[in-house]
């Protein structure tokens, strides 16, 4: 995307593949620097620490790393950090899943009051507890008695680990299965089960066609776009950038039709809009409740909640703005998490 937009070739960019978070990823930065690259993107969470030390030893290469959080505290004018507000996207896909809970629920498939959504997450994580946090809300806005419990691999990516959390899952009595993990392992093991699930990413139909409802999903070339431009202007990068569904940097993938509720697309689209327009604020701190108590009445308290008061105001919690890495890391009401 970034290619076309800007009228640049395969011969412009260099492309390292399969770098691990050790002292290979300042290697291969390193090398890409000397090979006269002028903007380096590393996009592994581990692969920050690297980041640093090159961006350090070339001052006049811009360094661009996702999902982290030390550009701003870094001193270096030349390291950013970027990320997505793919929590709006997981709020979407909450959406999606609610209504098909309450189909369920209206013919009899699910009890209302025993109406639990399942999720597979990576690590214990604010990336990853912010998202689940958001794909909750979205289905408990369409569908109050839902609950959720989240199990955890500690891999971001291992189709066995994934596979044996939704087995799990299920096993617990969760009607519906979503995910933050990179493989097909949860949507491979709802398709066998009969369970309907929301994926991450990507499409997946492709391997759950009876399942699969949809799946959040990140456009990074909103942003590749962006900074490359900066480069090719002369202008500066933002130290921390994130953006979302207004922007076009998130997205749902297409709505199966043959699993799906009807009226979802609909929906869906509303949803969006509010999002977009700002009248709809994924993380409104009227929608949930922390061990019975409002997120203002803790923070006001004082104690372990006080570190969040710069993070709300106007009835909401900030999410990615403060920075671009999420941030949002409370257990809320209805979610209950098992760290395997």
């Amino acid at each position: 995307e970034m290619e076309e937009k800007l009228g640049l070739d395969d011969s412009q960019i260099i492309e390292k593949t399969l770098i691990g978070e050790d002292e290979g990823c300042y290697d291969a930065a390193a090398d890409l620097a000397d090979q006269g690259c002028q903007i380096i993107f590393a996009n592994s969470f581990g692969h920050e620490t690297y980041i640093l030390e090159a961006a350090g030893e070339y001052p006049e290469v811009q360094f661009c790393h996702a999902t982290g959080t030390q550009a701003a505290s870094s001193g270096l004018s030349n390291m950013h950090n970027y990320f997505t507000n793919i929590y709006e996207a997981r709020y979407v896909s909450g959406v999606v899943a609610g209504l098909k809970l309450n189909e369920m629920i209206e013919d009899g498939t699910v009890k209302e009051d025993a109406c639990k959504m399942g999720y597979v997450g990576a690590f214990p994580y604010a990336e990853v507890i912010s998202g689940y946090t958001a794909f909750y809300l979205g289905a408990k806005s369409v569908c109050p008695s839902v609950t959720m419990e989240v199990k955890y691999t500690n891999s971001w990516a291992s189709f066995d680990l994934e596979k044996e959390c939704a087995d799990a899952l299920i096993s617990d009595g969760c009607v519906l299965i979503s995910q933050h993990a990179d493989t097909t392992g949860a949507p491979s093991t709802c398709e066998d089960k009969k369970v309907p699930c929301v994926g991450y990413n990507v499409d997946m139909t492709t391997v759950a066609p009876d399942a699969a409802l949809t799946s959040p999903t990140n456009n990074w070339g909103v942003y590749y776009t962006h900074a490359v431009q900066c480069v090719l202007d002369g202008t500066a990068i933002e130290t921390d950038w994130c953006q979302g569904f207004a922007e076009g940097a998130v997205d749902i993938t297409p709505i199966n039709e043959a699993v799906a509720a009807e009226g979802t697309d609909a929906k869906v689209t509303e949803v969006e809009n509010a999002i977009k327009d700002g009248s709809l604020h994924v993380f409104d701190t009227s929608a949930f409740t922390v061990n019975g108590s409002s997120l203002e009445d803790l923070i006001a308290e004082g104690g372990d909640y006080a570190k969040y008061a710069d993070y709300v105001s106007d009835g909401y919690y900030h999410e990615s703005e403060l920075a671009s890495a999420p941030s949002f890391d409370i257990i809320i009401d209805g979610i209950t998490s098992v760290t395997n």
